[in-house]
């Protein structure tokens, strides 16, 4: 269900103190596994010009078709985002492009040589050390930015996303598993108070352990691995220690920075997300470009 109104979401660009666009000063590289492929590519992240937005290529593929990580390019949501355009696809972008949105890389090509981004040691650490170090360049054009006045949602049966109106961006993330390893837990960050390098980059993705044997029939996790994934069962943590005690739900919000970010910017809303999934994520995320007024 979605709460719909024509003055729901307004798109704000003018305002002086606006924040600029940015891009890298110099490209950047990463090679890994993708997580459910198993199959090793190759990343590089090149400068683009303003307005370019942030756009894949699968230079593995004849022209190197170009992917405009938007909401509209998504292409399905099972354990992963997945966009693309035509037969073009690239799997699992929510890491690199929550690292992207919350550093500020408004505008880059990210070229790579197969159908699925690295999973790395499966958080986002390692795309925001390589992406801080690259360095940012401040363009001309103001980011466009998005501010939800009314209160939108999406949901499936007890699960839930919504933005709620809010005077700066604020996401709140709760998760509840029948795993006392795990739980009930939250986890509430601001990106202008807090530090994404340090607060949400190194949580790392999760699964149940008596669920693995399952997923790898229908062919996925073929490239997880106790180095990139945290794994639970009913005894506790198969390879702890944690980076957090609520690690769990900072690699939830993590997906979801990264699902938001194909708005183009986080929108100015307290987004609350509870036992979700990246297809609410994506659904709220569509919900809120769809009620913005055309300019």
């Amino acid at each position: 269900m979605t709460q719909s109104s024509l003055s729901a979401v307004t798109a704000v660009s003018s305002a002086p103190d606006a924040a600029r666009q940015s891009t890298l000063s110099q490209p950047l590289t990463q090679v890994g596994v993708g997580l459910h492929s198993g199959v090793e590519t190759r990343v590089q992240i090149l400068p683009a010009a303003p307005d370019t937005g942030r756009i894949f290529r699968r230079t593995d593929l004849p022209g190197s078709p170009e992917i405009r990580a938007d909401v509209t390019a998504v292409h399905q949501t099972q354990l992963s985002t997945e966009l693309a355009n035509g037969p073009a696809t690239v799997r699992t972008v929510e890491h690199l492009l929550a690292a992207m949105v919350a550093l500020g890389v408004d505008n880059a090509y990210i070229e790579v040589n197969g159908p699925e981004m690295p999973l790395l040691d499966g958080s986002a650490q390692n795309w925001a050390t390589a992406l801080t170090a690259a360095g940012l360049v401040e363009q001309a054009p103001v980011r466009p930015t998005l501010k939800v006045n009314q209160p939108i949602w999406v949901r499936d049966n007890d699960a839930f996303v919504v933005a709620m109106p809010a005077p700066v961006t604020r996401l709140t993330y709760g998760i509840d598993f029948d795993l006392a390893a795990i739980g009930n837990q939250w986890h509430s960050w601001t990106p202008s108070e807090g530090t994404f390098a340090t607060d949400i980059a190194p949580a790392r993705t999760f699964g149940l352990a008596h669920q693995i044997d399952y997923l790898r029939s229908q062919g996925l996790i073929k490239g997880g691995s106790l180095d990139n994934a945290l794994v639970c069962d009913r005894d506790g943590w198969v390879n702890p220690p944690l980076r957090f005690e609520n690690e769990p739900a900072r690699h939830k919000l993590l997906d979801l920075l990264g699902d938001l970010s194909l708005l183009g910017s986080l929108p100015i809303a307290h987004i609350l997300a509870y036992k979700a999934s990246h297809h609410l994520h994506v659904q709220l995320a569509k919900a809120i470009a769809n009620q913005t007024p055309s300019s």
